[in-house]
């Protein structure tokens, strides 16, 4: 699944995220981040970014960052 963060925002690895949409609503740990295909551990809000998720996610699915 490929997004963007919004400004100001960062995402790791071990970070839990709750996606959600019309048909979708899921929580899952951030188990990988790439960036132009290459693995890393942080991503920001400038980055366009590939994440892999556990369920199917839809384009307009909105994506949470869990804070604990």
């Amino acid at each position: 699944m490929a997004m963007q963060l919004e400004l100001g925002t960062t995402l790791r690895v071990g970070d839990v995220i709750h996606i959600r949409g019309h048909t979708t609503d899921f929580i899952q740990k951030v188990e990988s981040l790439e960036v132009d295909h290459a693995p890393v551990t942080e991503v920001g809000s400038n980055d366009d970014f590939g994440l892999k998720v556990v369920e199917h996610a839809r384009e307009h699915d909105i994506v949470y960052k869990v804070r604990s």
